[in-house]
């Protein structure tokens, strides 16, 4: 086994240096590897189509995601074998391909987000108003007028945001960077919000010596969700992330520019989102469509 080792670890150093894959990225294909090289005896960069196919058997009772996973891991490990020189052979097509039901995402209507920053509004009309109340204003307009990603706002430096500048750049997964628009409100809360946090402070939501926790950020937004109507299975950063996505896209937004805002490295992954505008576009075909008015009749 300790050939296979040295392949895989070579293997995950390409990935990671060249196609700038995440930790856990590298972490889940080096399990799937040695795991899949135990089973053959360690025999993996070896295997044939029959001993591929036998991995295939010995996955029957996992899931498809997982399947599906296993998979694409040993498919790009054979293919880095057979790019580098190291087999004449790519066998990664006795490999199983099991079709993943993608489920559509969670997302909210333009009425329940109004309803969340109604209630908002309601908190910061006191005066005066409470520094958390500030604080969980920002949060929400990041949310969910820049679609960030729940890890990356609660790690925000506290002088990412610029008044004067509408976008900011964050390394999102894989220390991939990405241009991010702000918008005029989410830029104001974040300015509100920043002076009532000490200038010493690294992070922009501080929290004892480090930020505030993703978990914390579910309990905020599950909390103002609650006072917003929105019952609690149905709301979480993520799926301000997702109504950020969906509202931009009803809107008129290019996919290949909510790709980049988003940080998606496979435009499939943002594709998903189309659902969203299916009413839409029927209406659209049925009123703009140019055998629309040949359909109807004549007086």
């Amino acid at each position: 086994m300790a050939g296979d080792v040295a392949l895989i670890d070579r293997f995950l150093e390409m990935m990671a240096a060249q196609l700038g894959a995440a930790r856990n990225t590298i972490s889940a294909y080096r399990s799937d590897l040695l795991l899949a090289s135990e089973v053959l005896g360690g025999r993996l960069a070896t295997a044939d189509a029959a001993a591929v196919e036998r991995l295939g058997e010995e996955w029957a009772s996992l899931a498809r995601a997982t399947v599906a996973r296993k998979s694409a891991a040993l498919r790009r490990f054979f293919a880095f074998l057979h790019d580098e020189g190291l087999r004449p052979d790519d066998p990664g097509r006795a490999l199983p391909k099991p079709g993943i039901h993608r489920p559509l995402p969670k997302t909210l209507s333009h009425h329940d987000v109004e309803q969340l920053f109604l209630v908002t509004a309601k908190r910061l009309a006191r005066d005066p108003a409470l520094p958390a109340d500030l604080r969980n204003a920002a949060l929400l307009e990041l949310l969910y007028g820049s679609g960030l990603r729940a890890t990356e706002l609660v790690s925000l430096p506290r002088n990412a945001i610029h008044p004067d500048r509408p976008f900011l750049i964050l390394k999102g997964k894989g220390d991939k960077e990405r241009l991010v628009p702000i918008s005029d409100r989410a830029r104001a809360a974040a300015a509100t919000w920043r002076d009532h946090v000490a200038a010493e402070s690294p992070h922009l939501f501080p929290s004892g010596k480090s930020h505030i926790s993703r978990v914390r950020l579910f309990q905020i937004v599950r909390s103002l969700g609650a006072e917003a109507g929105i019952p609690p299975d149905r709301i979480s950063p993520h799926v301000l992330r997702h109504a950020f996505a969906t509202h931009l896209l009803e809107g008129g937004a290019d996919l290949r520019a909510l790709q980049s805002m988003l940080g998606h490295a496979d435009i499939a992954t943002t594709e998903i989102y189309t659902h969203v505008d299916r009413a839409r576009l029927v209406a659209l075909v049925n009123e703009r469509h140019p055998l629309v008015d040949a359909a109807k009749p004549r007086a």
